[in-house]
């Protein structure tokens, strides 16, 4: 059987003669097939490099994260570095303050008290618990020393809020305890065993006399509340202040009475004037400190000179 083939004629301008060309009809099919091949090898070139081009797009922002991630995790190590010591010195800071008020803590084996360590004894665990990081860890790694860290923080405010409990007691405890003289004059009879002006025997004296001019300012050596203002026998005009853990103060023999009973004073507050009313030989003050009670020497109180 022939081939079939395609004739392409040709007709030039003016008088040149017609050129005819036979064509082999499977040349025809040889160029398309090469042509076909060459469009898709061009558009596979094409979506590879599209595909590239995306790729090294997304390899650049991982790369970009990547660095931030590990800035990031290095922020994060240098602030549990940071923690860990700040807890470290809060642990040692907390363990003197116990020491100094003798409170103990039984959660960390803390006695009342200092505690020296036997020979040989490192540091306590909490002082390298928390600052030993490597630049490696793991993001799981750092999570549990976060966990431990969060622990650690919640104890530690769990023993500064006993201490600050503490304090606030015993700044209570001070505001409360009589610590300055009620009146300036002199002491014409202390506290202990004295004359009595009247009878000439020799008697307790729970108190102290202060002699000074009619009408001088009495003032209360300490926050408390007024429980008596009024008579009571021979002490004339008596004010009784209670100050709180047990301890309460008496002021006899006043001339003015300027608070009454219920009355909260503070330290240094005016609450009378000296006087001579009651058993009394001159103006004078009768100053009395008692604890649960019992006469003490208000002596002992008196911090100014």
């Amino acid at each position: 059987m022939a081939k079939k083939s395609y004739t392409l004629i040709v007709v030039p301008d003016h008088e040149s003669p017609v050129k005819r060309y036979r064509v082999q009809k499977s040349l025809f099919l040889q160029i398309g097939g090469g042509l076909l091949l060459l469009a898709g090898l061009a558009l596979g070139a094409t979506l590879h490099y599209f595909q590239v081009a995306r790729d090294a797009a997304e390899n650049r922002i991982l790369r970009e994260e990547n660095l931030t991630l590990r800035s990031q995790l290095k922020t994060v190590r240098e602030r549990i570095e940071h923690i860990g010591s700040t807890l470290d010195r809060v642990e040692r800071f907390d363990q003197k303050l116990r020491a100094m008020t003798l409170l103990s803590d039984p959660q960390r084996n803390l006695a009342m008290g200092p505690v020296e360590q036997e020979p040989g004894v490192g540091a306590p665990a909490a002082e390298t618990q928390f600052t030993e990081l490597t630049s490696m860890e793991s993001p799981k790694a750092l999570a549990g020393k976060l966990d431990r860290l969060s622990a650690e923080a919640t104890r530690q405010e769990q023993s500064l809020q006993e201490m600050q409990a503490y304090f606030q007691d015993q700044k209570s405890l001070l505001a409360s305890t009589p610590s300055m003289w009620p009146t300036r004059g002199w002491v014409t009879s202390d506290f202990g065993q004295r004359l009595d002006p009247y009878t000439a025997e020799r008697v307790s004296h729970g108190g102290m006399d202060i002699a000074a001019p009619h009408g001088k300012e009495v003032n209360a050596p300490s926050d408390g509340t007024v429980v008596f203002a009024g008579l009571e026998g021979g002490y004339g005009n008596v004010i009784v202040i209670d100050h709180g853990y047990g301890i309460k103060t008496r002021y006899g023999h006043l001339s003015k009475l300027l608070v009454k009973a219920g009355d909260r004073v503070k330290r240094g507050a005016l609450i009378a004037n000296v006087g001579n009313t009651g058993r009394s030989t001159g103006p004078h003050l009768h100053y009395e400190v008692r604890v649960n009670g019992i006469p003490q020497n208000p002596r002992k109180f008196i911090l100014e000179e």
